[in-house]
């Protein structure tokens, strides 16, 4: 895939901006700014806009515009963008709404037409507002400043936008871009303009939805590799979207599940609030990922110290012994009352002292941790100094540049980081971190990245469009047949009329499983179609007789004995993320504990085994109380569903092994139940 060259619209070297009220505000912040080429004001009826003379029409230009922001009615701005494509104009900004979005697509198309393959951003979008080049085509107030090198922010609402820019927080900001109905130049295509500017540190985005997400997926893997993170705020989270099918899978593997696959596959740190993304693209300004989440704090508060290493546990980062090298180091800068422990607690006996601050501060970086951190929060209400917090923040950004150490100063309270600290911190290369628990989302996220990329790169997805075919009717012993063939174990047993189920029974040998076999019920146990650890031929008889009512055939298994824990294998198709893969808690704590992870199609055994790591239930198959299952059995059948959904990407609409029974180790994973909706017809 080629990168769409958007030089031009993004960093243009003259800007024309066609309308009225909102070109004159644009006008203006574009002066403001300082952007040094040309702004070109378009209007018949004024003078001038944002204090510029305006000229009547496009042909009474001086020169070609490299951009051009286009604030008039929806219709007028159709014909106003097929002459700025004649005339060779390098993109345009479209502010105007009543497009796509109000259901009237077909002048979007009419929009796209007339552009002739110039760039379009939006429509029904505020454009954007670029400090790099000093360029605001934007229609609204704004905070930021130009500067060298920050992180751009894409988002599809102005509003939003706006406030993006309003941050307090020493958020070195390189633009915001407002991307609207994302009629041409949507995520994907800023990403790859983005993952090749060394100007950008890295990218964040706004998500309400992908319009393509193979697309995004390719952007995504090519920042990867251009070791450009990216951090996404998706809104949209709830499950209320989600309807329950046949299967459980249905329920777990909702859209925003997908999503959160879609993110883990390629790298994307996925946060949950602006604060959290704002800090987490603060950080990783300063630095980029991270290799792991060995952390060391220091304060001068015993409580602090607590605080860090209570609130750290749940986001995974850790706070490591000091090895035996750093710990006498450490303990030779201060004095005999000061325990050498991580989180470290430095009293303050060295308080408002630079010299003994950034050796006690040169001492910790030099440990090797992946980040050291330093708690302080700056007085900053009227009438009070933070003159001697502002030695301990300058202490710690004299030890960084001395150990070359990656460091954050942290305020507890975002209000007690003053900004001109935090641009001080941030020109030391040390990271002004707002919030103590963003920062360790933060330091969590970033070294999610960082293992991320130390792996192998990420295979692509594998779009699952089914072919138009009925479904097929399938048992549950057909389903557990066709899984037996890509390697899924099942336990022995055959389908006969409710008649034979006891001689069947004694040949299989007791205790033995007997279910209504039928296509038509999805869930057995709920229709009262299920017997379990039936022990004789009498207890068999009974139960079958039961089931007659249901079925006409019903299905005879040896029970599973001996089970450690029960977990899901599901799968499911959606045409845009591909193929599905569903692990969780299975049986009846499915739905209760919703304890699941999701992988999108394809997989590998490695990645199947760190997704298996990440859930609650794991710890039961790992060793609890004297008891663990079969892994390496967990994984060989995890995998051969996967294989047998990608051999029938077109025909496989959804599957659940629900429970999958975790044997001890040596003696497998059987899968107990199995349920496949699939439609006729051969796989492609």
């Amino acid at each position: 895939m080629m990168t769409r060259n958007l030089s031009r619209l993004l960093f243009p070297k003259s800007i024309a901006f066609i309308g009225g009220g909102e070109c004159n505000v644009a006008v203006a912040k574009s002066k403001a700014l300082g952007f040094e080429g040309p702004l070109w004001p378009v209007n018949p009826k004024r003078p001038e806009l944002g204090g510029i003379a305006t000229v009547a029409t496009l042909a009474d230009l001086p020169g070609i515009p490299d951009a051009a922001f286009v604030a008039v009615k929806r219709e007028p701005t159709i014909e106003i963008v097929r002459e700025l494509s004649q005339m060779g104009c390098g993109g345009a900004v479209i502010y105007a709404a009543g497009f796509a979005e109000t259901g009237d697509a077909h002048l979007q198309k009419a929009l796209l037409e007339a552009a002739n393959g110039m760039p379009l951003m939006g429509p029904n979008c505020y454009g954007y507002v670029n400090y790099l080049a000093k360029a605001a085509l934007w229609p609204d107030e704004h905070a930021g400043k130009p500067l060298a090198r920050g992180v751009a922010v894409l988002t599809q609402s102005g509003n939003i936008g706006v406030n993006f820019t309003m941050t307090r927080r020493g958020l070195p900001l390189a633009g915001v871009f407002t991307l609207g109905n994302q009629a041409d130049v949507d995520i994907a295509t800023m990403i790859e303009a983005f993952a090749e500017d060394d100007r950008i540190s890295a990218i964040g985005l706004h998500i309400e939805g992908l319009p393509d997400v193979a697309r995004f997926a390719e952007a995504a893997a090519r920042a990867r590799k251009a070791g450009k993170p990216i951090v996404a705020l998706k809104t949209g989270s709830s499950e209320q979207g989600a309807k329950v099918a046949m299967s459980h899978t249905s329920s777990l593997a909702g859209s925003d599940s997908l999503y959160t696959a879609l993110f883990d596959r390629f790298g994307v740190a996925r946060v949950h609030s602006v604060t959290e993304f704002i800090e987490t693209l603060k950080f990783l300004h300063h630095g980029g990922p991270t290799k792991g989440t060995r952390l060391v704090s220091m304060s001068c508060s015993g409580g602090e110290a607590a605080l860090v290493a209570d609130m750290a546990e749940p986001k995974g980062v850790t706070f490591p012994p000091f090895n035996e090298a750093t710990k006498p180091k450490v303990a030779a800068t201060l004095n005999e009352y000061v325990a050498i422990d991580n989180p470290l607690d430095y009293h303050t006996f060295i308080w408002n002292q630079p010299e003994k601050l950034e050796a006690t501060f040169s001492a910790v970086l030099s440990g090797g941790f992946d980040v050291g951190l330093v708690i302080l929060d700056i007085p900053t209400a009227p009438g009070t100094s933070g003159a001697s917090w502002e030695v301990t923040a300058r202490a710690l950004a004299k030890a960084a540049t001395q150990t070359g150490a990656r460091a954050a100063m942290v305020a507890t309270l975002p209000e007690c980081l003053p900004e001109h600290i935090a641009a001080e911190m941030s020109a030391a290369g040390v990271a002004p971190m707002a919030g103590l628990d963003d920062a360790l989302s933060a330091f969590a996220h970033a070294a999610k990245i960082g293992a991320n990329w130390a792996g192998a790169d990420p295979l692509p997805l594998s779009p699952a469009k089914l072919i138009h075919a009925p479904l097929a009717d399938i048992t549950e012993r057909e389903a557990k047949v066709m899984l037996q063939a890509y390697g899924l174990e099942t336990p022995q047993g055959l389908v006969c009329a409710p008649e034979q189920a006891a001689t069947q029974a004694e040949k299989l040998g007791f205790p033995v499983t007997v279910k209504a076999s039928s296509v038509s019920i999805a869930h057995k146990t709920e229709a009262g179609g299920v017997a379990l650890n039936l022990r004789d031929a009498a207890a068999v008889r009974q139960a079958s007789r039961r089931m007659a009512k249901l079925a006409d055939e019903v299905l005879v298994e040896r029970m599973v004995k001996g089970t450690v824990t029960e977990l899901i294998i599901g799968i499911t198709s959606d045409e845009q993320f591909g193929q599905a893969l569903v692990i969780g808690a299975g049986g009846i704590f499915t739905e209760l504990l919703r304890d699941s992870v999701t992988l999108i199609l394809p997989v590998t055994d490695t990645q199947i085994d760190q997704a298996l790591s990440t859930l609650k239930i794991a710890k039961l198959i790992d060793g609890f109380r004297n008891r663990s299952g079969d892994r390496q059995a967990v994984i060989r059948a995890i995998s051969a569903v996967a294989a047998f959904a990608q051999a029938n990407l077109t025909t496989l609409e959804e599957l659940d092994v629900n429970p999958l029974m975790v044997l001890p180790p040596g003696e497998g994973a059987i899968a107990v139940d199995a349920l496949i909706r699939m439609r006729k017809g051969k796989s492609k």
